[in-house]
């Protein structure tokens, strides 16, 4: 039995070896594309996460008023108010006070773009002007997504999602214990070491990596790609937005997202239902925004008026509380709701995933939910910059320092196996795999240059 066993051993010894060393170099591969944007979307979530404490500190001086005992204005006086400081301008939408210190605020079409306007709803004071585009919160959600920089980097932002749940799945493979002692849920050594860089590395990741994993998955519905692919499967399998609630009344050919100022990830695919453009004059902004409150959205719903003579007010809101997410369609002439959607009529997909957002974005259970979400993107950046000094301290001079190549090529059917799988699940994660490991087997090894300079 020594004799058939022992040979054996060094084998298996062997391959688990090259495994290891095959995930060390994926994981250093995926860390080297994915950490600059991974620490870009962690500073960047990490402000999106207060955006309200934001508004309400640096920005108070437009979005909080004295409580006045004078009754506020009627929405259509605010309205026009706000349309005559800014000439040449359009109603688009008018967002209600969500309390007696709120200030309103009206957004106005204007040259192709939206312009809010904030006002004081007992004076109707103009507080402040300030196009959509260059809103604090506006600026560092598009900076968030790459939206600035074009259709084609929103996509990166995609594949990035994929390569870091590849790095957590590929960082608890080598943070295993294995023998050791250090390095596990301690820290060795002093900054002035590598062993230190590494533990903290490898430590921070292991606690964090579950929470960094969920934040790619639920950050993924609002992608181009795999969330456009995600409301297919929704809409498919009538797990998304109840469809059946429009089969009573006409629609056009656009959707809430292009037709509403703010919509849920739920209801961005659903059709905007029409209006009777047969019937008597419009209700008004005032009748529909007092149908809305009569029907008990919660305060700090906006209304959007209609866009042309079939068109409908909408007046909608996303509350950090989800149970009181809430859209009414309503008919400009007769007054009558032509689709009320709440989250309790959403779809189990669409219940799970607006849940997964709720909490990706620290609105679901309060502060808690906040801090939470805020210590794992402070723990991206701590994992991230402990990497950067990790590798500074292994790579010889003038060389990348990729880990080596495993010796044996039998770890690369597992390897191809793992890309087609996270390919499948992450297409665009699963291209830019193919590509790095095409340019790592086939010019980085056969290229002697490029190999001394990835030693």
């Amino acid at each position: 039995m020594t004799d058939i066993t022992a040979p054996s051993r060094p084998g298996a010894a062997a391959l688990a070896f090259d495994t290891y060393r095959a995930i060390w170099r994926w994981h250093f591969y995926a860390g080297l594309v994915a950490v600059p944007f991974m620490i870009l979307l962690a500073v960047t979530g990490s402000l999106y996460l207060f955006k309200d404490e934001i508004d309400a500190t640096v920005f108070a001086y437009r979005n909080t008023v004295a409580a006045e005992g004078a009754a506020p204005l009627s929405p259509s006086e605010l309205a026009k108010r706000a349309v005559a400081a800014v000439p040449g301008a359009t109603l688009s939408a008018y967002r209600v006070p969500a309390g007696p210190t709120a200030s309103a605020r009206v957004a106005l079409a204007t040259d192709g773009e939206t312009t809010y306007v904030f006002l004081d709803p007992h004076t109707g004071r103009v507080l402040d002007t300030v196009a959509k585009r260059q809103e604090f919160n506006e600026v560092v959600r598009k900076i968030h997504s790459l939206e600035y920089f074009g259709v084609y980097a929103n996509r990166l932002i995609e594949a990035i999602a994929g390569f870091a749940i590849i790095l957590v799945a590929s960082g608890f493979y080598l943070w295993w214990p294995r023998r050791q002692t250090g390095g596990i849920v301690t820290v060795r050594g002093t900054p002035a070491q590598r062993v230190f860089w590494r533990d903290l590395h490898a430590v921070t990741g292991a606690f964090a990596g579950i929470l960094i994993a969920f934040l790619a998955i639920t950050g993924l519905p609002w992608s181009g790609f795999w969330g456009g692919k995600l409301t297919e499967i929704a809409t498919a399998t009538g797990t998304g937005y109840p469809a059946a609630l429009w089969d009573a009344v006409p629609t056009s050919g656009e959707h809430a997202e292009h037709a509403m100022d703010k919509v849920g990830w739920t209801m961005e695919a659903s059709p905007m239902p029409m209006s009777d453009a047969m019937r008597m004059e419009p209700i008004g902004l005032d009748a529909a925004v007092e149908i809305a409150g009569d029907r008990g959205l919660a305060p700090g719903f906006e209304v959007t008026v209609p866009g042309d003579a079939t068109g409908v007010y909408t007046a909608a809101v996303f509350p950090h509380e989800l149970a009181k997410a809430r859209t009414i369609h309503i008919d400009q002439y007769s007054g009558e709701p032509l689709v009320d959607v709440s989250y309790a009529d959403y779809g189990s997909l669409a219940k799970l995933t607006e849940l997964g957002i709720n909490i990706h974005m620290g609105q679901e259970f309060g502060l808690a939910n906040q801090l939470l979400m805020l210590g794992t993107c402070v723990a991206i950046v701590l994992a991230s910059v402990a990497a950067l000094a990790m590798w500074l301290k292994r790579r010889p001079a003038g060389r990348l320092g990729v880990p080596p190549y495993p010796t044996s090529r039998r770890v690369y059917g597992m390897l191809w196996g793992m890309a087609v799988v996270f390919g499948v699940l992450f297409p665009l994660s699963g291209l830019l795999i193919v590509a790095m490991v095409a340019f790592d087997l086939f010019v980085v090894r056969n290229v002697p240059a490029l190999r001394r300079a990835f030693a």
